[in-house]
């Protein structure tokens, strides 16, 4: 097994913790052993953890509690009605926001694994298609833009259902503009 360094990065939490599957602890053994720049992200990854770790990092000197809360109170204090208005206005917002991401969530539209989408709504439901576990289109059987070998054949409407977009190509005679 040979992993690249983008692997190596996604994984050094896990490779640190002692988390990580033995063939793939061994990969990344043999990876570090030829490239400094992922031993140096390791080094400095461990020695982060390490100084986080230290107690000694976050101890507070005596007394620093009650200076912080005296001068926040100094600080605060002709502030409070203008405070109190910029909470609530900030509240209200979120408050609006979250209802707003409610209503679009709750729309009948699958989450699409492509964000550059053409909707598929003039696909008919029962064509069979592929799709690619690893892909974000459907295709025509045989499409030359498959590049993934590995593919299933689904109808057009599980393929919505599951995320897919059509290829703007082998079905562009089914999308609208």
């Amino acid at each position: 097994m040979v992993v690249s360094c983008e692997e190596v990065w996604r994984e050094i939490s896990n490779y640190l913790d002692g988390e990580i599957d033995p063939d793939l602890r061994f990969a990344i053994d043999e990876h570090l052993r030829g490239c400094n720049h992922c031993t140096a992200v390791l080094m400095g990854t461990g020695n982060v953890i390490q100084l986080y770790g230290d107690e000694r990092m976050t101890e507070l000197p005596p007394g620093f509690s009650e200076r912080l809360h005296q001068r926040l109170s100094a600080n605060m204090s002709g502030r409070r009605s203008f405070l109190g208005w910029i909470v609530t206005a900030a509240a209200a917002v979120v408050a609006v926001g979250a209802f707003e991401a409610g209503r679009f969530s709750s729309s009948n539209q699958p989450e699409v694994r492509s964000e550059h989408t053409r909707t598929g709504t003039g696909v008919p439901p029962g064509m069979m298609v592929v799709v690619s576990a690893e892909g974000k289109t459907f295709h025509v059987p045989g499409c030359r833009f498959i590049h993934d070998k590995a593919v299933r054949t689904v109808t057009a409407r599980v393929a919505i259902k599951e995320g897919y977009t059509p290829c703007v190509r082998c079905m562009k005679e089914f999308l609208r503009a």
